[in-house]
């Protein structure tokens, strides 16, 4: 999950901005069916990669991969942690700690270690560290946890065996296990007590913390003890965080930095002319949404008509086109692109229109209704919120944009008693549509328990999707959790969020996914080559 926000800016302006990147915005040729670029293995490994992105993983809930609730925290966690299987370019499921898996029936999950994986300290990883991690996330108030579904019990069946048994089937239980909160840890040390997760990282990932400074930086060695064959093959990584975008773009400009990750589509189009930098593009099933608080004394959001008419007035295409440059999708609950999503055209506010919700809000009694839409100022989420603001005009609805640097935006947003009217988020949207729905859920959420009001309907019909098994019954059910989470309208979708990352093709051969589901374009660190010293 994460946010973004702009400042006020005429239409005009926004519009030639959005045209011009959509016009001079470069990326990679598909290297391969599913990636934007593949590294060049004929490189010599070696090297250190400068990397900046622009914030630090979540300080709020330490460095706990169970409890990292965000896609920036699960960015650098991945360097260091890694999961039972992992997700394709296609998303389809694959190996990972788990060499190989068996479903004898549709709740039975018997899964084969692989042989030879050593933490960094050079324990070797066992089924009693999977089985311990499985059941901490069972028990604990990660976020995550929900997502595994409903697991009855997990067990070790040998030293490098466990079975996962859950007490009703459930779709997504293996795609649930690719993402870095579902990791393996170290639980022997963590027992004893010798490593504690919230301050220390211990996994079997290809690189090891050398030093962290909150907010300033962090720098990755490589794990010398990693089990595959040949990674990581740079020798480290420092990483620089750049809160502000024009110093990262600067940074690749310059040199100072070999890859960066970027928002502002305007950057796309100052890089383009960059001599030796590189803009790649990756379609993403994140996407962005608007939170309403419906449980603020005195809301109008409360009555479901003027949460209706506000759907029914956005223009997710308008978002897309001078937002994101084109570049982004209107979506529904289920991310645009995953196979069996929903298609936005066909829910209920689509099929309306601005004079139907003027309607709904008269019957309301609502009279030029005025919000503040709380946003962060990371890029390009402030041009996405001058949309909506312009969007909400057209109705009658005055939006105020508040602006805030990320800590603040989670403080006024993610506490026990919100007092925000609207905010401005994004999801991470996984690769299985049947996952990230499970958020219009509030008490499997968790982080909106405090705004959203449930809906038992809804919930049910969430349930159902998860009970499914992928095919045309699945995509029925999927269908109908669209459109109620459409009427229901208290988290509305938008558009899905493309990850934009640069690098110097002079310093570095990179590997991408062509779409990524897990909000990660930092998944493949461990493959980048690098083309000169560091």
């Amino acid at each position: 999950m994460r946010p973004t926000w702009l400042g006020a800016a005429a239409t005009a302006v926004l519009m030639a901005s959005a045209c011009s990147a959509g016009t001079t915005a470069t990326g990679d040729t598909p290297a391969a069916p599913g990636y934007a670029a593949v590294a060049d293995k004929a490189l010599p490994a070696g090297g250190t990669l400068k990397l900046q992105t622009h914030v630090d993983i979540g300080a709020a809930t330490g460095l706990d991969p169970q409890m990292a609730d965000v896609a920036s925290s699960w960015q650098l966690l991945s360097l260091v942690y890694e999961t039972l299987v992992t997700v394709g370019p296609d998303f389809e499921v694959r190996p990972g700690l788990a060499a190989s898996w068996r479903t004898p029936d549709p709740t039975t999950y018997e899964f084969t270690l692989r042989d030879g994986v050593a933490f960094s300290n050079g324990r070797a990883m066992t089924a009693d560290d999977v089985v311990g991690s499985l059941e901490r996330l069972l028990a604990s108030k990660s976020v995550w946890r929900g997502q595994l579904g409903p697991v009855k019990s997990v067990a070790k069946t040998g030293p490098l065996d466990v079975e996962v048994k859950l007490s009703a089937p459930y779709g997504p239980f293996l795609t649930a296990l690719a993402n870095v909160p579902a990791a393996v840890l170290p639980m022997k040390e963590i027992k004893d007590g010798s490593v504690k997760p919230e301050t220390a990282m211990l996994g079997t990932g290809p690189f090891t913390v050398a030093a962290h400074r909150q907010d300033v930086s962090w720098s990755f060695k490589r794990n010398a003890r990693y089990w595959a064959k040949g990674k990581p093959a740079v020798d480290g990584v420092e990483v620089t965080i750049a809160a502000e975008e024009n110093a990262r773009v600067a940074a690749l400009q310059n040199g100072g930095a070999a890859m960066a990750t970027l928002g502002n589509v305007d950057s796309r189009a100052t890089l383009a002319g960059a001599a030796n930098v590189k803009v790649v593009t990756q379609a993403t099933t994140d996407f962005y949404y608007l939170m309403l608080n419906t449980k603020k004394a005195g809301s109008p959001f409360a009555d479901p008509r003027v949460r209706q008419a506000v759907n029914m007035a956005l223009n997710r295409q308008q978002v897309s086109d001078v937002a994101l440059g084109g570049q982004g999708k209107p979506t529904t609950v289920t991310p645009a692109g995953l196979p069996g999503a929903c298609d936005p055209a066909a829910m209920p506010s689509a099929k309306a229109g601005v004079a139907q919700a003027k309607t709904l809000l008269a019957q309301a009694g609502v009279r030029n209704p005025t919000f503040t839409l709380s946003i962060y100022s990371t890029q390009p989420a402030p041009a996405v919120a001058q949309v909506i603001q312009q969007n909400l005009q057209q109705i009658g609805v005055t939006v105020k944009i508040e602006q805030m640097d990320e800590a603040s935006w989670g403080g006024k947003v993610y506490t026990p008693k919100p007092t925000f009217d609207a905010a401005l988020s994004w999801f991470a949207g996984y690769a299985d549509p049947a996952m990230v729905m499970r958020w219009w859920n509030p008490e499997q959420g968790g982080f909106n328990a405090a705004f959203m009001k449930p809906d038992p309907d809804l919930d049910k019909l969430i349930d159902t999707a998860g009970r499914q098994p992928k095919g045309r019954e699945r995509d029925e059910v999927l269908r109908a959790v669209c459109a109620k989470a459409d009427q229901d309208a208290q988290m509305i979708p938008l558009v899905t969020r493309p990850a934009t990352t640069a690098y110097r093709t002079d310093s570095v051969s990179p590997t991408f996914y062509s779409v990524e589901g897990y909000g990660n374009p930092l998944r493949f660190l461990a493959d980048l080559r690098m083309k000169k010293a560091q």
